[in-house]
C-alpha cells in the first residue's frame, strides 16, 4: 500500500504539536522503514532526539495517525490483480509490516475487503520488528513452507535484510519507497517493476 502521504501528514502534525520543523512528504521515504522510533528520531533536529522527546513525539504520532491513515493510503496500481492471481493459483499469502500490529490489521482489513491472507502480523509485544527475521520464520512455520520456497516481495533494504536473515527469496518492489541500487546491495535476488511481475518468478 501506497501509505507516505498519511504517514507524512501524521508525523509532521506531530512535530507542528511541539514547534519542531516539519518536512516535505518525499523526505518521509528514507525517514520510514525500520520502526516508528527510528522514524520519529530521524524527523527530528538533531539536537533534541533525546528519549523523553522521541516519546512524547511518538505518542502524539500515534494520536495524529488515528486520524488520518485511511486518508490518501490505497493499494498501489496492480496490487489487486496481483492478489486475484494469486488466490486464483491458491498460493498462500501474509503481511508482515514494521506498523503497529493495531494498524497493520484495520488497514489490511479495510483496503483488501475482498482478499483472504493466512497471517497479518505488525509490530507488537511479541512480534519484533524487521529487519529480525522471527516473525518470517514464524509465518514459514505456521504455513509449513520451507522459508527457501517462500518470495519475500518488499520495497525497503529492511525488507532485503529480513528475506535474506530468513532465508526467503528476496524481490525488492521498484514502485516503492526505495530505488533499485539500495535494494540490490541490501540482497534483493530480483527487482520488479509492477506487481505480476511477482507471477513470472513463482512460476520460474
Amino acid at each position: 500500500m501506497d501509505t507516505l502521504t498519511d504517514i507524512a501528514d501524521s508525523m509532521n502534525a506531530a512535530l507542528l504539536r511541539f514547534g519542531f520543523p516539519q518536512h516535505p512528504a518525499d523526505a518521509y521515504r528514507y525517514f520510514v522503514g525500520d520502526s516508528v522510533v527510528s522514524m520519529v528520531e530521524r524527523t527530528l533536529p538533531a539536537n533534541c532526539r533525546d528519549g523523553q522527546t522521541i516519546e512524547k513525539c511518538r505518542l502524539a504520532l500515534t494520536e495524529e495517525y488515528h486520524l488520518r491513515w485511511a486518508n490518501n493510503t490505497k493499494p498501489y496500481p496492480g496490487i489487486r490483480q496481483l492478489l486475484t492471481e494469486l488466490e486464483r493459483q491458491k498460493i498462500p499469502k501474509a503481511v508482515l509490516s514494521n506498523k503497529p500490529h493495531e494498524f497493520t490489521v484495520p488497514m489490511v482489513k479495510k483496503m483488501f475487503p475482498d482478499f483472504t491472507f493466512n497471517f497479518v502480523l505488525g509490530v507488537s509485544e511479541t512480534v519484533k520488528r524487521k529487519p529480525d527475521p522471527s516473525a518470517a520464520l514464524l509465518i514459514a512455520e505456521k504455513l509449513r513452507i520451507p522459508p527457501a520456497k517462500i518470495l519475500y516481495l518488499g520495497d525497503t533494504n529492511t525488507d532485503m535484510r529480513t528475506a535474506v536473515a530468513a532465508g526467503m527469496f528476496p524481490v525488492g518492489a521498484l514502485w516503492g519507497f526505495r530505488d533499485e541500487k539500495e535494494l540490490i546491495d541490501s540482497g534483493a535476488k530480483a527487482t520488479i517493476k509492477k506487481p505480476l511481475d511477482c507471477l513470472k518468478i513463482l512460476n520460474e
